[in-house]
């Protein structure tokens, strides 16, 4: 009950990238029979990836995954903009890799404006208006927070940037495969996808650039991927990327309508069983999936360690920075306490989950939460 952290390989990917880990281990840049069949292989998934999103081919450029399109995006507009201007819009929601490369641009320069959020997750449109200058080259706004789910209002968002006519940043990487995602309709001129949070590889993704947006590249070398980012590429990677996209694109729907009762069976028993536990988020806004609480006088962490002892899989907040032991930066963002928020519980579903598994949870979580508030001296 952790997939926003990862999700299992969907089996139509494992066979298509099954090939490209085998007898087709051609480079692409080479110009003999193997590298033409391993270039065709990923232009083809590049064409699927594109058609997922609603773009182009051509705006669609490979990465190791979505921290680094977050960094190309952020880092790579910063750049080529430097001489127009200084200053770039977040939110204190952001995945981590967003607030670190705005950090390293605070570090070298620019300025940073991070903007607040309700006690739901959300941002306001109208703060972001209220945040734009004269100097303002970028704004970068996710579309679905990853901890508590919050969906932001990025169409009424990019509208804003589009009338300033400032770029717009989004990070995808939680909701593509789990809600619609098409680049014109968010009004994106970037957008980060990660693979492996969409049934696909880990260690791939993508960055979306609109036609005409102005960034530099940030890895140098022999001028893959149109010079916007050197090194081999990651051929079976790709090609299972570009499948689980296309799949993604086709049962996001679907997907959707299986976890949301599972979802909402989960809140209902954990707060009608479980006494001072509460959901954090919007209440309605959420991805389908995503369920997270407080429970109070515990740490989440060790209700994670008691789940894994019962063959349950869950988070405390996002898997990028449970190693930190900090309360989650998100939660504290919404104004809940630090010693609140070190009691917090995600649970995240996925495609094969089950009425079972909920059931199963739901049997043993309250006594897990009832044993970890006895040996509590805060309880």
């Amino acid at each position: 009950m952790d997939h926003a952290a990862t999700t299992p390989l969907h089996p139509a990917v494992t066979e298509a990238m099954l090939p490209y880990l085998g007898e087709r281990f051609g480079n692409p840049s080479s110009v003999y029979t193997e590298g033409r069949e391993a270039r065709r292989a990923v232009e083809e998934a590049r064409a699927r990836v594109a058609g997922a999103l609603g773009a182009d081919p051509s705006e669609v450029f490979f990465t190791s995954g979505g921290t680094e399109a977050d960094n190309l995006a952020i880092i790579g507009v910063a750049r080529a903009l430097r001489e127009r201007g200084d200053h770039v819009v977040t939110t204190a929601v952001e995945h981590h890799a967003v607030l670190e490369p705005c950090r390293y641009l605070e570090k070298n320069g620019y300025r940073v404006t991070y903007l607040p959020v309700d006690g739901t997750g959300m941002v306001d449109p109208d703060e972001v208006r209220r945040a734009i200058t004269p100097g303002t080259i970028l704004v970068s706004v996710m579309h679905a927070n990853n901890e508590v789910g919050t969906i932001q209002p990025v169409e009424e968002i990019s509208t804003i940037c589009r009338e300033a006519g400032v770029y717009f940043h989004c990070d995808a990487v939680q909701t593509v495969g789990a809600l619609e995602v098409n680049v014109d309709r968010l009004g994106a001129d970037l957008l980060s996808v990660s693979a492996h949070k969409l049934y696909g590889p880990k260690g791939v993704g993508c960055l979306y650039v609109r036609r005409g947006t102005e960034i530099t590249s940030l890895i140098l070398g022999g001028g893959q991927e149109k010079g916007m980012r050197s090194g081999t590429e990651n051929v079976a990677g790709i090609v299972g990327f570009g499948v689980a996209m296309e799949l993604a694109a086709a049962e996001w729907r679907e997907r959707s309508e299986h976890v949301r009762p599972l979802r909402d069976r989960l809140v209902e028993g954990i707060l009608g069983s479980i006494p001072r536990s509460s959901l954090n988020g919007h209440p309605e806004r959420r991805l389908p999936n995503n369920a997270n609480f407080i429970f109070d006088f515990i740490e989440g962490e060790a209700i994670c360690l008691r789940l894994d002892f019962l063959g349950i899989a869950a988070s405390t907040g996002s898997a990028c920075s449970s190693e930190r032991g900090e309360a989650s930066h998100v939660l504290l963002a919404l104004g809940i306490p630090p010693e609140r928020a070190h009691g917090s519980l995600r649970l995240t579903l996925g495609r094969e989950n089950t009425e079972e598994d909920v059931d199963y949870l739901l049997e043993n979580l309250p006594r897990v939460v009832e044993d970890l508030r006895a040996m509590s001296p805060l309880a």
